[in-house]
């Protein structure tokens, strides 16, 4: 399992008007091939009156499949560029469709390239960006004499307080980045003067928003 990847969130969409012609950019997180052309079946159904629905997915822990689409634009103008775009952001798990409405002026092969490449950055910024970071659970119980000390220093440290439960002890679900599960330990051990009982749990993918994933 990769510790850290991007993808999108699970789905949204975005429009532009380019020299009188529609674009309207669909995203949507996907996990399998199947998925992907079922999304891509959905937009070219809602969209059935389009002049062209172009396509591009890429899948994989390691990209293993990536698909670009023309939907009958000239070769290399739509779906290449729209499958650049998911590269260059270093997206994983990612199908976008962009619908095109003609508006009556050619834009010519850079025009298109530049159009679709657009509104799929577009598509993508507006929809947003997560890391899923891959964490490791860990369960800190500690008598209720230490729940405001440890809590305060959990709550601005680097790892992720996902629950508290108040039973007869406090119990702290935490999310540690994978790897750092012993230092995790010896800085509990140290804040709560081994008064801590520490276990671990599943590590799972946490998602953490993120604002550009561009070089």
């Amino acid at each position: 399992m990769l510790s850290n990847y991007y993808t999108v969130k699970l789905e949204g969409n975005d429009e532009l008007t380019i020299q009188k012609s529609r674009f309207i950019g669909y995203v949507r997180r996907v996990e399998t091939e199947e998925e992907a052309q079922t999304f891509i079946q959905e937009i070219k159904k809602k969209h059935h009156d389009a002049t062209h629905n172009c396509s591009a997915y890429i899948i994989g822990e390691h990209d293993e499949i990536q698909k670009a689409n023309d939907d009958g634009e000239p070769s290399g103008t739509a779906g290449v560029p729209m499958l650049e775009v998911l590269k260059k952001k270093h997206l994983k798990d990612t199908a976008v469709v962009v619908t095109r409405y003609f508006g009556g002026i050619k834009l010519g092969a850079g025009g298109l390239i530049r159009a679709y490449g657009s509104t799929t950055s577009q598509s993508i910024a507006t929809t947003g960006i997560v890391k899923r970071q891959l964490m490791q659970g860990v369960q800190v119980t500690v008598e209720y004499g230490l729940l405001g000390k440890l809590e305060n220093m959990l709550r601005n440290s680097e790892h992720i307080l996902d629950k508290i439960n108040y039973v007869e002890n406090v119990e702290f679900l935490v999310y540690v980045k994978d790897g750092e599960e012993e230092s995790f330990k010896e800085w509990i051990i140290d804040l709560t003067s081994d008064q801590a009982t520490i276990s671990s749990l599943e590590a799972k993918y946490v998602e953490l928003e993120v604002t550009s994933t561009t070089d």
